[in-house]
């Protein structure tokens, strides 16, 4: 074999290779829903008694339908969990909404489901929402029950 030809052989090996790792790059990064450049949208907060579980990269959903995304969980001075949200441009969030933590399923992930408001005024990059409910403990409910406090 003369030394062109296995040359060409590693040279067309090596570009096949570069196509593969991008390929798999590029399907991670979809698959995984990460933001590589970047976020597209808004950034929203609310303040929860009990975050119950959120943590960043959970769902934020409106009826349902994927809105968003939780950026980060902190707790600020008066000892509640600060919920940071990126919420996709173009949706208009009144500022009656109402936010809750809630579970998929009886014992699935948390994620953050906005109840819209009726008001004419819409929160914009900043600001906080302020109706909120926080996690339902189920423990807690079961204590309740167990030694007479419900």
């Amino acid at each position: 074999m003369n030394m062109k030809k296995k040359f060409d052989i590693e040279v067309a090996v090596g570009f096949f290779l570069l196509i593969g790792i991008f390929a798999l790059g590029y399907i991670s990064i979809k698959m995984g829903k990460l933001e590589v450049i970047g976020g597209k949208g808004y950034t929203v907060y609310a303040e929860f008694e009990k975050s119950g579980g959120i943590k960043a990269g959970s769902d934020v959903e409106i009826a349902g339908v994927h809105v968003g995304k939780v950026k980060s969980v902190t707790l600020n001075q008066d000892y509640q969990a600060r919920v940071e949200m990126m919420l996709n441009n173009g949706l208009k969030i009144q500022e009656d909404a109402i936010v809750s933590v809630k579970t998929k399923g009886l014992i699935g992930e948390k994620y953050i489901q906005i109840t819209p408001g009726g008001s004419e005024k819409v929160i914009v990059e900043g600001e906080r929402l302020r109706e909120t409910e926080s996690a339902v403990d189920l423990e807690e409910l079961i204590s309740k029950y167990v030694f007479g406090g419900v």
